[in-house]
């Protein structure tokens, strides 16, 4: 991982209870004026992160895999979505499909995927925080906070545009 990604994490660990405090505030704003101010910072940051420099992501977590990315995977292996399932994952305590390892299979070390083109749906909408609807998944995009650097940016450029 990039030196400078690397150094956003920390922050964000550091600031980890700055940041719960930001997020009781955004659970108390209407929910169009959150989505709008979470994807325009998101809109800027990925301008600047190169996910090919980090990784983080692939490398520390899992993605859920529905049935349908299941058989879109298995079918690009030409396996049986069984064998793939046998071979690269598991059920965790939710019951949810997760990869058996971690880092993830399918990382490599340039940090490119080899199934980038047949990825879970999870891992391509990543790190969620371009999508409507934003107020249910605020803790999860807290968690996000100190596993990507474009969050953890987020969080810190919001939480200083907010307390001026």
């Amino acid at each position: 991982m990039n030196e400078e990604y690397r150094e956003d994490l920390n922050e964000a660990q550091e600031k980890h209870q700055d940041y719960v405090k930001l997020v009781r505030k955004f659970k108390k704003m209407k929910p169009k004026k959150l989505d709008n101010l979470i994807n325009e910072e998101h809109d800027r940051q990925f301008e600047k992160i190169d996910c090919l420099n980090c990784g983080n992501c692939c490398a520390t977590t899992s993605p859920i895999f529905r049935d349908v990315d299941v058989k879109r995977i298995s079918k690009h292996f030409r396996m049986k979505p069984v064998e793939f399932e046998k071979q690269y994952l598991k059920r965790d305590e939710d019951d949810d499909l997760v990869l058996l390892t971690s880092p993830c299979a399918f990382l490599g070390d340039d940090n490119a995927c080899s199934i980038y083109e047949v990825r879970p749906l999870a891992c391509r909408e990543y790190p969620h925080t371009d999508r409507k609807r934003m107020d249910p998944i605020l803790d999860l995009t807290l968690k996000n906070s100190e596993i990507c650097p474009a969050v953890a940016r987020i969080f810190k450029t919001i939480e200083s545009n907010l307390s001026r």
